[in-house]
C-alpha cells in the first residue's frame, strides 16, 4: 500500500511513528479490513461485510489533529464488555464510548490497545461482522 510521507514532528504536530504504531495495530488484521482512506495522517477502515441496513459496517480508524491522535475502534461500542477488565492507563484515554486519545506512544499502552483491538476483531468475526 503506497501512500503519502508522514509529516516530521513538530510542536504542533506529534510524530509520525505514533500514527504509524495506531494504523499498524488495525493493519494486524489486514485481512478482516475493507481500507477506505490511508493518508499521512487519516486511516479508515470498513470490515468486507455490510451493516443490516446495507451500508458498509465501519471498524476502525486513526486519526491526527495536532497532538492528538484519536483511535476510534468500533467493536468496543458494540460489545462494551470488551473493555472489562482494561487498565486504567488505557480507560483513562478513552472519549465517548469508542475513542480512545493518545499524544504518546507508550509501549505497554499500545500493547494494551492490540490485545483489546484483536479481541474486537474475533468477536466482529464471531458475530458475522467481518
Amino acid at each position: 500500500m503506497s501512500r503519502p510521507k508522514a509529516p516530521a514532528a513538530t510542536a504542533d504536530h506529534a510524530p509520525p511513528d505514533l500514527f504509524n504504531a495506531l494504523r499498524d495495530i488495525l493493519l494486524r488484521h489486514r485481512d478482516a479490513l475493507q481500507v477506505v482512506h490511508d493518508d499521512a495522517d487519516h486511516f479508515y477502515a470498513n470490515s468486507h461485510k455490510a451493516d443490516a441496513k446495507g451500508k458498509a459496517q465501519f471498524l476502525g480508524a486513526v486519526k491526527v489533529s495536532g497532538r492528538r491522535h484519536a483511535f476510534h475502534f468500533m467493536p468496543v461500542y458494540d460489545f462494551p464488555d470488551l473493555l472489562d477488565g482494561i487498565g486504567p492507563a488505557l480507560k483513562k484515554r478513552m472519549q465517548g464510548k469508542s475513542c480512545f486519545h493518545f499524544e504518546a506512544g507508550e509501549p505497554a499502552l499500545l500493547a494494551e490497545l492490540q490485545a483489546l483491538v484483536d479481541r474486537g476483531v474475533a468477536r466482529y468475526e464471531e458475530a458475522g461482522k467481518i
